[in-house]
Order: structure tokens, then sequence, then C-alpha cells
């Protein structure tokens, strides 16, 4: 807003400084004076007045009780008083109907006779000119210099030109919706049709005001203008807002109502402009006023603990300080005790709502270039770490170095996902308020939803390994919503390969190695559906005798009914349960001194014999001297017996403290060969 120097300067006794300084002390303080230009013999500010604070400084007065705080001056403000016509009243001509009390929280009005329309003094129109807005005539330009002085928008009607149904009777001015597609032509001779969201002023024919935002061509003030109505109100912030944006009208009263002013400027304002015009057009001003007004504007009351200046600001105020930085600001302190000021807010200051409110104008005042610069002093200390964050960075990490991509899934699945995999509808969590069919459920595993990973993924590539951790959720025994997170990955390859299920086995033992988890066993594995999952290439894993999760193949009716031509091998592992178990401590073992010595064994044994249980017959029989045992074999050809497959391991022997001689290592070869003829369909292949 554009302010004059000289209008600013009229409100006090004492020399205000320069206007150079004088920008250079508001921008300090309160807002923003983004240029200073002279015209004539006045200097105008341009200042930049915050959102925060329009409500009550998009005006003269506002910004000069900024000033007389920062300066600590006392301002003079005009002195109203009106001489009114005894025994004629307003209510005798006029009546104010307020339909539409949402958008309308007061109405005021006042009546003047016999005015005298005609140019303004040169005064007022050099301070209208210097604040922006071209001079019209003495009665619109005083509700202009009113608005600009109090920031309460005004507007005069010429009550002659209202109309009313009933000849000879009082005149009524309605505040309503308008009608749709009703018409209204505005001052600047623009036609507007409008509908029923726009709030408009009228009398009983038609409008006569866009409310809050432009005056009508109807009941306009002219030359021949003798009696008027003068308005003050105040108007729904929203609806104003609303009404500008739907008719792309900005004026300089739909910008004050947009900030909500106050509501307790009305009668004040009215008195002023009626004061002005009976100074300036002559006429009567008829006893009273209309004054809508059902919810009246209170000053707040704020509770300043004393201690909380001190403590927020970082610097010492005395307590008389504090005081009077609050009566500079127009705030009255109601009652003072020891610990605490309770300071009365009055209704223009609506943006002082909390004692910090208060704690940030004493600073404002008190000048925060003079408080200085302080580090705190504070015990600083290393954050707790996560380890569910920590454990998570790390095996994303590794699973990147072993080739797995990461995706993030949803956490739903659809009624279609239950039909493929078997799940039960109560086992399930439903959704309130699915976006789609297809987020319908919670869901219990991270299969599904890799699963379509692994189909959208085989448009563009042959062979691929993704992971993901994430949450599944179900319900416990008593109906008691569960959620865990876990960890899954896929293998998935276009061509089979026959070493695919040992591939996914050996990143996962790199993967627990690299954790530092020991004693790992394959078992059986029934956990899920049989139609998902192959039970002759499945294992449950189990560290420290604590299952945590499974591997195996995904079955080829599985993927039939998923529409995947390929080979996919599944894991999922409790994530919680596998940082439970990870350590970073890391033992040495020194490389043994003594040599190593590898034996061969090639095995005929049934197809549902699974590799696991093989290695786990060795290592029982080989004990300690056995350092690895390898599958580096497995063959499945035409060349073997009916029902049969074959299967080739290396054994590595070495102790600690001595070196092996060939008698020992086989006599321990043959106990293994011993052990595993020992099974019923089990043929070690020699020679």
């Amino acid at each position: 807003m554009k302010f004059s120097y000289n209008w600013l300067q009229s409100f006090f006794k004492e020399k205000l400084p320069v206007p150079k300084k004088l920008g250079e002390i508001i921008s300090l303080h309160s807002f923003e004076v983004e240029e200073i230009t002279k015209s004539g013999k006045d200097f105008i500010l341009d200042v930049d007045i915050l959102p925060n604070r329009a409500h009550d400084c998009l005006s003269y007065i506002g910004l000069v009780r900024e000033i007389g705080a920062i300066l600590n001056l006392k301002p003079i403000f005009p002195k109203v008083k009106i001489k009114e016509e005894k025994g004629e009243s307003i209510r005798d001509y006029l009546q104010v109907d307020v339909q539409d009390k949402e958008g309308c929280l007061r109405y005021g009005a006042k009546m003047i006779k016999g005015i005298k329309v005609s140019s303004s003094p040169k005064w007022i129109q050099e301070r209208l000119i210097s604040s922006g807005l071209k001079p019209i005539n003495n009665i619109v330009d005083i509700t202009n210099y009113v608005m600009l002085e109090t920031g309460q928008p005004l507007h005069a009607f010429d009550f002659d030109k209202i109309d009313n149904k009933k000849e000879g009777g009082k005149k009524k001015i309605i505040v309503r919706k308008a009608k749709e597609l009703e018409k209204i032509i505005t001052l600047d001779n623009k036609t507007f049709y409008l509908d029923n969201d726009i709030l408009v002023i009228a009398d009983e024919e038609e409008p006569l005001a866009i409310a809050g935002i432009k005056g009508g061509k109807k009941a306009e003030i002219s030359e021949d203008t003798k009696t008027i109505i003068l308005e003050a109100a105040n108007f729904e912030m929203k609806t104003i807002r609303q009404s500008r944006q739907k008719l792309r009208i900005i004026t300089d009263a739909s910008l004050r109502f947009e900030h909500e002013p106050d509501k307790n400027l009305v009668l004040p304002s009215l008195e002023r402009a009626v004061q002005l015009i009976q100074e300036i057009a002559g006429g009567k001003i008829l006893e009273g006023m209309i004054d809508y007004y059902p919810l009246k504007a209170k000053p707040k009351k704020i509770k300043l603990e004393k201690s909380l200046v001190s403590k927020v600001l970082g610097v010492k105020i005395k307590n008389q300080e504090i005081k009077n930085y609050l009566k500079r600001l127009s705030l009255k302190i109601i009652k003072e005790e020891k610990d605490y000021l309770l300071v009365e807010v009055p209704t223009f200051r609506q943006d002082l709502n909390l004692p910090i409110d208060l704690v940030e104008e004493i600073g404002r005042l008190h000048n925060f270039d003079k408080i200085p610069s302080i580090l705190p002093k504070v015990r600083i200390e290393p954050a707790k770490r996560d380890y569910n964050v920590f454990w998570k960075n790390e095996i994303k990490n590794f699973l990147k170095e072993l080739g797995f991509s990461e995706v993030y899934n949803y956490s739903f699945i659809g009624e279609e996902d239950l039909r493929i995999y078997g799940y039960q509808k109560e086992q399930l969590l439903e959704v309130d308020n699915p976006l789609s069919k297809e987020f319908k459920y919670l869901k219990p595993s991270l299969l599904p939803n890799l699963l379509k990973n692994v189909k959208n993924n085989f448009k563009f590539f042959d062979k691929f390994r993704l992971f993901e951790i994430g949450k599944i959720f179900f319900l416990s025994g008593k109906q008691e919503i569960k959620e865990k997170r876990r960890l899954g990955g896929v293998i998935a390859s276009k061509n089979r390969e026959r070493e695919s299920f040992y591939q996914a086995k050996g990143y996962l033992e790199t993967l627990f190695n690299n954790l530092c988890l020991s004693d790992i066993h394959y078992c059986d594995f029934s956990g899920i559906n049989n139609l998902a999952i192959n039970q002759f290439k499945s294992a449950e894993i189990e560290i420290n005798s604590k299952k945590i999760g499974f591997l195996g193949e995904i079955s080829e009716h599985l993927l039939r009914k998923l529409e995947i031509k390929g080979e996919v091998i599944f894991f999922e592992i409790d994530f919680e349960e596998l940082v439970q178990l990870a350590s970073e401590e890391q033992e040495y073992l020194p490389i043994s001194p003594y040599p190593a010595a590898v034996r061969d064994i090639a095995l005929l044994v049934p197809l549902e014999v699974k590799v696991v249980d093989v290695l786990n017959e060795i290592n029982l029989v080989g004990g300690e001297l056995i350092r690895d045992v390898d599958l580096f074999d497995i063959y499945e050809g035409e060349n073997l017996p009916a029902g049969k497959k074959s299967l080739a391991f290396h054994i590595v022997y070495q102790a600690e403290n001595r070196t092996l001689s060939s008698e020992e290592i086989n006599n321990l070869q043959n106990k293994i060969i011993k052990k595993l003829e020992s099974h019923s369909g089990w043929q070690v292949r020699k020679g």
C-alpha cells in the first residue's frame, strides 16, 4: 500500500524522521518499504504489508500505530463529533433485512439529507492521489478517504434511487445471495451476471451493489443526489474471495474484506465519514443508525508468563520495560501478578492469540539487533542407533551387490489374488474404502506382488533378480490385527536351469554370512499353499533353531495361472527376526597351516530326496574334520534308472591341529559311503 509521508506526519505533534530514515525504521521493525518516491512537496512510501497484519495495517491509522509504538510517540487521531437532527430518525425511512447471516457479519447504515455533491477539497484530493486513488466527487471521495484512514470500506447509496414496493412506505435494503443469472451494471458501466453464491446488497427490486466488492450503477451518487444512505459493513472473508474470483474483479474494498477487518471498525468509520460529509457537503444527519451486529467481537485475554520473555528472546528485559512495550502496542495490562501479566488484546490485533505472539512483539520493539548472538549450551549426545534402519540399509546394499534390484509395491491385493492363491477372506484384512477392487485387502505375503513384478519384467528381460522389504498383514487367533516386516525376493529366468534353486540358496547363505549368522539349517517345508511351491525344491530356513523363512521354486501350476513362462525361485524371510539374530561382530579364524584333501562322492538317490538331507548325513559323519561340502553336479538324464537322480559332491577334509594321513581320510570317506548307502534306494557310484 502507498502511504503519504505528509499524511502520516499529520498524526503526530513530534517531527517524524526524514522519509528515508522512516522507511528504514519501518523495514527493520514491521514491514518492508519497497520504494520511496518524491511527489511534489510530499514523499510516497510503498509499504509491503504482511498478510497477517493486513486486517489492521492496510490503513493509515494501522501504520501510524506501528510507527508510534516503534518510536515511542503518541499518535493524535481525529476527534469525531457529529451533530444529529433530533426528532427525525433513519428508522423512519429505512429498514435493513440481512437474509444471509453467514455472509454478512455486521451491517451499519446512517442517513444524511440535504447534501450538496461537488468536487472534494484540494487536501482530500491530494491525499487520495498520493495513495493511488482517483478523486470523483466529495461523497465518494470521503468514503475512499475514510477507508484509507481506518481500513474500513464504505459505500454511499442515493436514497431516492432505492425502489420500494409500497409507495410512501419505508424503503428496504436487503443483504442476500444473488439469484441465478441476476444482472447488475457496476459503477464502471460493466455488466455482470451473478449466481446464487455471490452476496449482493439489493433493494426490493434488484441488486444495488456486489457486497464488499463494487457498487452498482442504479443507486450511484450524482450531482442531483440530495439524500444518501452511508453503508459500512463487515462481510465473511471467504464469501468475498470466492465472489471476487468468480467475477474476476479486485478492488481496494475486496482486498480489505479478504483479510478480515475488525468488526468494531464499522461504527467509528461511519461516524468519521458522516462528520466529514457534514463538514464538506453539508446536510442533516438523521438520528441513530441501523446496526445489525449479532455476534460481537470482544477483546482477547492472554496470560503472559514473565519468564517466557527472557527464555525465548535469550536476553533479560526488565519487567517495567515489558509493560511499557505492551502499552505502546495499545495492549492493556488488566492484571499483574508476581509471575505473569494478564494482557487484554484489542479486537484490531487479530494476529495476537498466544503468549509467544506477545513475546515476538516485545522483541520487535526491543529491537532484535540488540539481542546478542549466543550459541546455546547443549549436551551433544550421539543419536541412538535404530537397528531396524541400520540392518535394512546393510541388507539392501548387500543384495544390490549380489545383483538384486529393489522394488516397492503397494500393501494391497485384490479379489483376483484371492482366487489365484487360494486365500480365505476371513484370514485377510479388508480395507473399508479401497481405491479399487485391486486394492481391497491388505497383503498377507510379499509373493503376489513380487510375481506381478516378474510378469512385467519378463517383457523386457530374460533373467533378473528382485527383492522387497515390506510389511504383511494378518489376523491372529483372537482376531487381533498383526503386521510384520518381511524380506522377500525372486530369482527369475525365462530358461529353466537345473541349479537355480541352489544358486538362490547360495545367495541367501552369502547374505547370512555377511550378517555374521551361523547354525543355519534347511528343513522340509510345508508352510505355504501346495499349489504355489514345488515341494521337491523348497526348504524352510532355521537359524539358531528359529524358523525365520523359506525358499522354494514357484510351481508350474501357479505360473500357468499367472501366464508366466519361465522359472521363478522365491524366498521370504522374517525381517524382524533376522535383525534380532544379525551381528556386527566377526570372529577371526586363522587359516589352518595344515593341508586340505579333497575327495568326491557321486550318489544315485530317488528323485524326492533333497540335497540338504544328503549334506546333513555327510556332515554328521565327518564332524569337525570336514571343512566344506559342495554340490557340483546334479543330473536327471535318460541314462539313469527310472525315478533316480545323480548328485555329486566335493568333500574338503582338513584338521586345525595336524596333517591328516591318507589312511585317516580314506577311513572317514568309507564311513560316509557306508552311512549313505544305509538309506534305502541310495547308491554310491564307484569307478
